[in-house]
C-alpha cells in the first residue's frame, strides 16, 4: 500500500509541473513577453521555471523506478535507448509541426525539451551499467562544474549541442535545449530514487534535508552574488529569482529542484479532487505534452479569430518563437481564462488515455506514450 502511494507522489508533483508547463506555453501563444517588468507576467513566468528541472529530475526517478521492476540492466537500457531515440524523431517532426502548424521544415528546425530528454536517455542508457553511487555523484560533477563544459574550443562545433560555446555556424536548427547539464540532472533524479524505496519517515527526513538545503544555499549564494556584482535597478527579489536557464546555472537548479524535493513528503500525503487531477496527469507526462501543445495552438487561433478576425497562423510557424505586436498581445486574464479552459480539456482527455493504457498493456507503444 505504502508503495504505490509513495510513487503516486511523483506522479502528483510530475502532474504539478506539467501543469505549470502549460500557462507558459500558453503565454507564448499570447505574445506576452517573459521579460516583462509586470510583477504580474515576472511571476507567470517565474513559476514555470520549475518545469523543465522537474520533468528532467522526474524522468531520472522514473527510469530508476521502471529499472527497479524490470530487475534487468540489460531491458532497462534497451528502453532507454529506444524511448529517447523516439522522443528526438518525435520531437524533430510530429511535436514540431503541433507547435507551427508549418510542413516547411527547411524553414525551421527545434531542438527542444523533448529533444534534450531523448538524448540524455540514450546517454542515461550507457550511465546505468556504471556503479550506482557513481551515476547520482556524477551527475552532481555535472551539474556543479558546468561551465567547465564552455571550455571546449569554439571550432568544435558538434559541441553546441551540449553545451553552447562561441560558435553560431549550426544553421539547420535552433537548440533552445543542451545536453549538459541536464544530463546531470536526470542521474540525480536517478540516485534520488533509491530514496523513495526508504522508510517514510528516513525518506521525508532526506527529502526535507535535501530540498531545504537546496534553498537555503541558493537564497545565501544568490545574496551574495547579487550584493558583490549585480548593481541593477530592479528589486532585490527579482534579480534573485531571475537566474539563467539556458543552459540552467547551478543557482537555477538548486531554485528549483530543492522545493520540488522538499514537497515530496507533503505529496505523499495529498489528497483531494486537486492531488486527483495533478495524479491523472502525470500517470500520462508525454500523452499530455502532446496534446497541451495542439490544444494551445488550436485555442490560439480561435482567440484571435474571435479578437481580430483573422487567425494569425503566420505568428506561429517559429513557435516558440512568437513576435506578436504588443497591440494584439493577450491580457494576462486572457490568457489564465485559456489555460483554464485547456485544462478542463486535457483532464477529461489524459483520464481516458490512462484508463486505456492502463486497461491494455499488451500494446507496447503505449509504454513510450
Amino acid at each position: 500500500m505504502e508503495k504505490t502511494k509513495r510513487y503516486n507522489s511523483v506522479d502528483l508533483l510530475r502532474g504539478a509541473i506539467m501543469v505549470l508547463m502549460a500557462v507558459d506555453h500558453v503565454r507564448v501563444y499570447s505574445g506576452i513577453p517573459a521579460n516583462s517588468a509586470d510583477p504580474a507576467v515576472f511571476f507567470t513566468r517565474w513559476i514555470t521555471h520549475f518545469c523543465v528541472s522537474g520533468f528532467v529530475f522526474f524522468a531520472g526517478v522514473s527510469a530508476f523506478l521502471y529499472g527497479d521492476k524490470l530487475n534487468n540492466k540489460r531491458a532497462l537500457s534497451g528502453y532507454l535507448i529506444t524511448r529517447g531515440i523516439f522522443l528526438v524523431v518525435l520531437e524533430l517532426t510530429f511535436l514540431r509541426f503541433c507547435w507551427t502548424f508549418n510542413l516547411n521544415f527547411s524553414q525551421f528546425m527545434l531542438a527542444g525539451v523533448i529533444w534534450m530528454l531523448g538524448w540524455c536517455m540514450v546517454l542515461l542508457a550507457g550511465a546505468i551499467w556504471l556503479p550506482f553511487r557513481s551515476i547520482w555523484i556524477i551527475g552532481l560533477l555535472i551539474i556543479a562544474g558546468e561551465q567547465v563544459f564552455g571550455l571546449v574550443p569554439a571550432s568544435v562545433h558538434w559541441w553546441n549541442f551540449f553545451y553552447p560555446i562561441d560558435y553560431d555556424g549550426i544553421k539547420w536548427i535552433s537548440i533552445l535545449y543542451v545536453l549538459l547539464p541536464w544530463i546531470g540532472v536526470m542521474m540525480a533524479g536517478y540516485g534520488f530514487g533509491r530514496i523513495l524505496q526508504l522508510e517514510a519517515a528516513r525518506r521525508r527526513k532526506i527529502c526535507l534535508t535535501i530540498g531545504l538545503s537546496a534553498i537555503a544555499l541558493f537564497v545565501i549564494i544568490g545574496t551574495l552574488l547579487l550584493v558583490m556584482g549585480d548593481p541593477q535597478p530592479r528589486p532585490f527579489i527579482f534579480r534573485l529569482l531571475s537566474q539563467q536557464k539556458y543552459p540552467p546555472s547551478q543557482l537555477y537548479l538548486l531554485m528549483t529542484l530543492g522545493p520540488i524535493i522538499a514537497l515530496v513528503p507533503f505529496a505523499e500525503r495529498a489528497g483531494g479532487w486537486l492531488a486527483r487531477v495533478l495524479s491523472t496527469f502525470g500517470r500520462v507526462p508525454l500523452f499530455y505534452y502532446i496534446v497541451h501543445i495542439l490544444l494551445i495552438h488550436v485555442a490560439a487561433l480561435l482567440v484571435n479569430l474571435l479578437r481580430t478576425g483573422d487567425t494569425h497562423q503566420g505568428w506561429y510557424e517559429t513557435a516558440p518563437y512568437t513576435e506578436i505586436p504588443a497591440k494584439l498581445r493577450w491580457s494576462l486574464p486572457q490568457l489564465y481564462l485559456v489555460f483554464i479552459l485547456v485544462e478542463i480539456v486535457l483532464y477529461f482527455v489524459c483520464k481516458r488515455y490512462a484508463k486505456y493504457k492502463f486497461q491494455h498493456p499488451e500494446i507496447r507503444l503505449l509504454k513510450y506514450l
